[in-house]
């Protein structure tokens, strides 16, 4: 699979750091991405959940170049914008 920046994807978090939460793909195994701790919506939002593995998510990809995982965002805001660049709003 290739990432495209402003693609919106489903993804499932395998791993939580203190830096953010490693996801894979749903339907792909084996393809990751990562959302930095404040592209996930508990930063923002005391009464939302930290990340945990297992947790379900929509998200769009922010920069499909980095490296070793394309960095995606769960924030409803930047989905947004990925849709109006997207043309899609």
């Amino acid at each position: 699979m290739r990432f495209h920046d402003h693609q919106e994807l489903d993804v499932t978090i395998v791993g939580v750091a203190p830096v953010g939460a490693k996801v894979e793909v749903d339907g792909h195994e084996g393809v990751f991405g990562f959302i930095d701790q404040v592209k996930h919506p508990s930063w923002w939002d005391e009464n939302v959940a930290a990340p945990c593995a297992g947790d379900k998510l929509h998200v769009c990809v922010l920069d499909a170049t980095r490296e070793p995982y394309p960095r995606l965002s769960a924030l409803q805001n930047d989905i947004d914008i990925a849709r109006r660049l997207r043309g899609e709003a």
